[in-house]
């Protein structure tokens, strides 16, 4: 049997999910109230340690099933924060993933009984630690990869409308979009299937409403597809 490295001093290993949501108006971002120190009644990200048992995409999985109910949602590593002072308690070293969800599938009554309330983007308030900071770059990070890539898709029902869908990257990269520029890029993907319903609670001539091909989104999802070609980074 191996010995263990008995001269190393031990770090404990955290993970933390940035977990972003759609409203069909504003993109969301879930949050805890903090019910133990240090920080006590404070907002923080969904986060826990890393269990001896599972990697590191495990835990963050397990992580986003005890606060929303769901499994198999996208999910993607961000970055290591290891700063030595980030957790005042103990020398904690955190992996942060942020996460797509559909916000009216998770399980909400599971997630008030966690403290855990969704609050728009732009109205989020501060967090403990280095959150801010993980928040941040999430974004940043999301921006990129939706502009290029058809990530949007993750936040939105089963069938939308085009408009929809242009809301919800208008939510993302905070600017407005011309309709007509985006309604064209969004068609020639080829990702879209015309259900052949319309959208009874549309304002406006009861809109198209469209599902992904799921097929063609997974098969093609790392194509380049320039969704979004004037956004200053």
């Amino acid at each position: 049997m191996l010995q263990k490295y008995t001269h190393e001093t031990r770090i404990l290993l955290a993970i933390d999910c940035i977990i972003f949501g759609f409203d069909g108006e504003e993109l969301k971002l879930l949050l805890i109230k903090r019910n133990f120190d240090p920080e006590k009644g404070k907002w923080s990200l969904m986060g826990g340690f890393l269990n001896e048992t599972e990697g590191l995409e495990e835990g963050a999985k397990r992580v986003l099933n005890e606060l929303t109910g769901l499994e198999n949602v996208y999910m993607e590593q961000l970055q290591a924060f290891g700063e030595i002072t980030r957790d005042p308690v103990e020398r904690t070293v955190s992996v942060s993933f942020f996460a797509l969800i559909n916000i009216h599938a998770h399980d909400s009554e599971l997630s008030r009984s966690m403290n855990g309330y969704w609050f728009n983007f732009k109205d989020k308030p501060d967090l403990i630690f280095d959150h801010n900071k993980m928040v941040n770059l999430a974004l940043s990070q999301l921006r990129y990869k939706a502009a290029l890539h058809p990530l949007g898709f993750e936040l939105l029902p089963e069938k939308f409308t085009i408009p929809q869908l242009q809301k919800l990257y208008e939510a993302i990269y905070d600017m407005k979009l011309d309709r007509r520029n985006f309604s064209r890029k969004i068609i020639s993907t080829g990702l879209l299937i015309d259900t052949g319903e319309k959208n009874e609670h549309s304002a406006t001539k009861k809109a198209v409403l469209y599902q992904l091909d799921a097929e063609k989104y997974k098969n093609n999802f790392n194509d380049f597809h320039n969704f979004i070609s004037d956004f200053k980074w």
